[in-house]
């Protein structure tokens, strides 16, 4: 039973270390659509 728990352990990190390591080097494309927003005049009255 430890043998199936190590191994299970082990892959276990190895998927974790393995997401890790992608987020780490993905380069993520910025968004390409504009954002554009109203503000009300309300908040920059004096």
């Amino acid at each position: 039973m430890s043998v199936y728990l190590r191994i299970v352990l082990i892959v276990l990190v190895l998927v974790i270390g393995g997401g890790i390591a992608f987020l780490l080097t993905w380069d993520i494309p910025p968004p390409t659509s504009p954002i554009e927003k109203t503000l009300p005049d309300d908040r920059f009255a004096e």
